[in-house]
C-alpha cells in the first residue's frame, strides 16, 4: 500500500468515526438537554457514580483537543479528518463529563434511572433487587424493557415512601397495564 492510499484510508476511517460519534453526540446531548429541563423538578436525587476509567476518558479528551488544535492551526489536514477528530473531542472533552453530572433519582414527572429517564405514566411494574446495594427495577408498560436505578442505602426509605405516594396518587398505575390483575391487593405494598 502506498503512502497516498494509506492517507486516503486513514481519512475515510476518521470520517466514519466522525459520523459514528455524531450519532452518539446527538443521543448524549439529547439526554443532557432532557435533564437540564427537568433538574428544577428534582424531588429526591443523588450524584451518579463515576463511570469506570473516567480519568482515562478525560485524558483521551485532552489528547484529542491537542490533536484537533494542531490539525486546525499548525498542520492543516483534510476536512474529513478534522470532522472525525472534532466529533470525538466533543464527546470525550465535553459531553461525557457533563453527562456524569446528571442526578439520578425521583423527579416530579418521573424517575431518572442509571440508563435514562422514565416517566411515571410509563412505569408498568416495579421491583427491588437486593445485592451489594438496593436496586430498583422499573418495567415499562409500553415496551418490553426495564430500567434499573441503584439507590444509596441512606435514600432507600425516602424512595420507597415517595413511590408509595405516586402509586397512591395514581401517577404510577401498576394494575393498569396488560397482564393478570386479581385486584385483591394494595399495589402500594409492591414498593
Amino acid at each position: 500500500m502506498t503512502v497516498p492510499e494509506l492517507a486516503r484510508a486513514l481519512e475515510a476511517s476518521l470520517l466514519a468515526l466522525g459520523v459514528l460519534f455524531l450519532a452518539v453526540n446527538l443521543r448524549v446531548g439529547r439526554e443532557i438537554w432532557r435533564w437540564w429541563r427537568r433538574r428544577a423538578g428534582a424531588v429526591l436525587v443523588w450524584a451518579a457514580p463515576r463511570p469506570p476509567y473516567y480519568a482515562l476518558n478525560l485524558a483521551i479528551g485532552v489528547m484529542l483537543g491537542i490533536l484537533l488544535f494542531t490539525s486546525v492551526f499548525l498542520i492543516p489536514r483534510p476536512a474529513a479528518s478534522v470532522f472525525g477528530e472534532a466529533m470525538m473531542f466533543l464527546y470525550y472533552g465535553y459531553l461525557l463529563p457533563i453527562s456524569t453530572r446528571i442526578a439520578r433519582g425521583l423527579y416530579t414527572d418521573g424517575v431518572w434511572t442509571d440508563s435514562g429517564f422514565m416517566a411515571y405514566a410509563d412505569i408498568g411494574g416495579l421491583s427491588w433487587k437486593e445485592g451489594t446495594g438496593a436496586t430498583l427495577v422499573l418495567a415499562s408498560r409500553l415496551r418490553a424493557f426495564a430500567r434499573t436505578l441503584t439507590v444509596p442505602g441512606t435514600r432507600l426509605g425516602e424512595v420507597r415512601r415517595l413511590l408509595r405516594e405516586k402509586i397512591g396518587e395514581h401517577a404510577i398505575e401498576l394494575e393498569g397495564g396488560p397482564g393478570l390483575h386479581l385486584g385483591d391487593r394494595d399495589t402500594r405494598e409492591s414498593v
